[in-house]
């Protein structure tokens, strides 16, 4: 969808993503990354819109966004919405109120504390309840059987997989929020064992607790707050069948429809952050957006250096802002997933002035 305003992301934070937070709570956590994002661009009160991403599952009680609420504070009162998914759709909700002239700023955060349960089995949940919930098969599994048919079909090989993974924990090694940095070689990384054949180790995302907030502007305002808005050009997300046997899982024709929509097509882009929690999730969404050999690819580290659930996604459209605002990009293309195995997927189309 291209915008009828223009509409930037004029601030970022997120949290030093790490295996476990014992020590903090979701409020704790997230408060003073919301924090930081204010104090730039004058506090709450310059706000007109809040809206957030999180997963009751993972929190273990119903409405727990609510609770996280007193990371933002309780004056000035608000005006805040929710939804149950990646902060990236947060975000767009969150652009649509700019759009429809309801609100003039936003502050759209997420976060998740993935450490306390067993978030491979968390996710079955979200499957369908009739016919492949009760057979429990874990995220990691679901993903094998995906990596197992880009195999077979020979859209992918093992090398591809261990290079994929091996130069985003490389990447990841000057992104100081990473929880994992650092690779062997690839020679080594296909050396290793199998965890979940045929997944590696390495092919795996962290399980991560952290999270992110930015602060979105329109027009003046957005100049008046930064220096180098990052200007959202073009956002869209569509969703593939909840019919695993229904797909092609080598494919994700939804993200083909998305870029289409948010104006990617034909567009060249300098960077691209892309929501891929493994390995071989990469190759697909890299082929459906279409991008060039040119194009750098996850110099964050991606979710293979960190994947806090339900914000993986936003941090990727911070990372594409944070260089756009840096001045060291000057257009790029965020993606952000949800689901099983790529099944809802959004585009965010960002440049600099």
């Amino acid at each position: 969808m291209a915008p009828a305003r223009d509409v930037a992301v004029v601030a970022t934070a997120q949290t030093d993503h790490r295996r476990a937070l014992p020590e903090l709570s979701e409020v704790e956590m997230i408060q003073p990354v919301i924090r930081q994002v204010l104090d730039a661009v004058g506090g709450i009160g310059e706000i007109d819109f809040t809206c957030s991403g999180s997963s009751d599952y993972l929190a273990g009680q119903a409405f727990s966004f609510v609770m996280t609420l007193d990371a933002v504070g309780a004056y000035p009162p608000i005006v805040e919405s929710h939804v149950e998914m990646d902060g990236a759709w947060a975000l767009y909700e969150a652009w649509l109120k700019i759009q429809a002239g309801h609100a003039d700023t936003a502050l759209v955060y997420s976060y998740s504390k993935a450490s306390p349960g067993d978030l491979p089995k968390v996710m079955s949940r979200g499957l369908d309840p009739y016919y492949y919930g009760p057979l429990w098969p874990d995220s990691v599994a679901m993903a094998g059987l995906q990596a197992r048919a880009m195999l077979d079909a020979g859209t992918i090989t093992a090398e591809e997989m261990a290079q994929i993974a091996h130069r985003n924990r490389t990447a990841a090694t000057a992104n100081p929020h990473a929880q994992v940095s650092g690779s062997p070689s690839v020679d080594e990384l296909l050396a290793a064992p199998m965890f979940s054949d045929p997944l590696r180790r390495h092919d795996l995302p962290p399980i991560s607790d952290g999270g992110v907030a930015v602060v979105l502007a329109a027009g003046d305002r957005a100049r008046a707050w930064s220096d180098r808005p990052a200007w959202i050009r073009g956002i869209d997300h569509r969703i593939d069948s909840h019919n695993f046997g229904a797909r092609d899982l080598t494919t994700a024709p939804s993200i083909a429809l998305a870029a289409q929509k948010a104006g990617l097509a034909g567009a060249a882009v300098d960077i691209a952050e892309l929501h891929a929690p493994f390995s071989h999730q990469e190759k697909i969404v890299r082929t459906e957006l279409g991008l060039g050999d040119g194009v750098e690819v996850n110099p964050s580290g991606g979710a293979l250096a960190a994947n806090p659930m339900l914000a993986a996604g936003l941090i990727r459209i911070a990372e594409v802002a944070d260089r756009i605002s840096a001045g060291t990009a000057g257009r790029g293309v965020a993606h952000a997933t949800g689901g099983q195995l790529l099944q809802q997927n959004l585009v965010c189309v960002l440049e600099g002035e």
